[in-house]
């Protein structure tokens, strides 16, 4: 098993544990700005250890989770469970969540009125 006594670098332990798909997704996310640790945003090489919290804005929700032991390497979907404990809120539900509207292909440009109507809808 590739456990880890001490700490393991952030983007390492997100991707470990499937939270991404790749490592380097999970570097960019760190980069970004879109992890924290304990409240506080961290670079891609920042330690975690257990007992911390991951902050993690992904795919359109946030996920949190408090670290109960550390991997250095991708493991199967069983093992990354009890690497962790998910405290993030459900994800809504599809018919909750607000449908953006979208100009159909080819309608061309939007005319006076139509970009008044969007901006009234955007409450600007």
């Amino acid at each position: 098993m590739a456990t880890s006594e001490g700490t393991v670098r952030v983007d390492s332990w997100i991707w470990s544990v499937r939270l991404v798909k790749t490592r380097s997704a999970a570097a960019a996310a760190c980069r970004g700005g879109h992890v924290r640790v304990n409240g506080d945003r961290v670079k891609p090489a920042h330690p975690v250890k257990p007992g911390d919290e991951v902050r993690l804005r992904h795919a359109g929700r946030e996920r949190i989770v408090k670290v109960t032991r550390t991997v250095r390497k991708r493991v199967g979907a069983p093992v990354a469970a009890e690497c962790l404990i998910d405290m993030s809120p459900p994800p809504p539900a599809p018919a909750e969540a607000a449908a953006v509207p979208r100009r159909d292909r080819g309608t061309g440009r939007p005319t006076k009125r139509d970009r008044r109507e969007m901006d009234r809808l955007r409450g600007a």
